[in-house]
């Protein structure tokens, strides 16, 4: 889908959510789609929502960073029906043991993005992790 041109990129997105819908593994297909996405280094500010780009904008420019990525996912899973009534959250974590920043997207008690391609339910999350600012996320926003 990323190496076609906008208008095919929507269509082919389209479809993408459609699928979703009836899927036995969503999430695992999401994770199939994106890691497919050109990557960059810095696409959107985390800590700045007003960088962060909108679902179509997001297509358009067709370049994707890690916090996008998630964005990405985000968008493509709260514009089906099946996720329409799901709770979404983006929490921006230090692991203190590993100084690193976590990029997390909670969908419902799933967590998406500390472990690549697969889910964790919330309670799995290790106590190493900080919680250093929490968005919660509304596709109407």
């Amino acid at each position: 889908m990323f190496d076609k041109k906008y208008e095919e990129r929507l269509a082919a997105w389209v479809d993408f959510r459609n699928q979703l819908e009836t899927s036995d593994t969503p999430f695992e297909d999401i994770f199939n789609f994106y890691n497919r996405a050109p990557l960059v280094k810095i696409q959107v500010d985390p800590y700045d929502q007003s960088s962060w780009l909108d679902p179509w904008r997001l297509l358009y420019e067709n370049k994707y960073c890690d916090f996008s990525i998630l964005l990405g996912i985000f968008y493509t899973l709260a514009l089906t029906t099946r996720f329409s009534d799901s709770k979404f959250e983006i929490h921006i974590c230090t692991n203190k043991h590993k100084s690193e920043i976590k990029y997390l997207l909670f969908v419902d008690n799933n967590v998406i993005g500390y472990d690549p391609n697969k889910i964790l339910l919330k309670n799995d999350l290790p106590a190493t992790l900080l919680i250093e600012k929490t968005y919660e996320l509304d596709i109407a926003q």
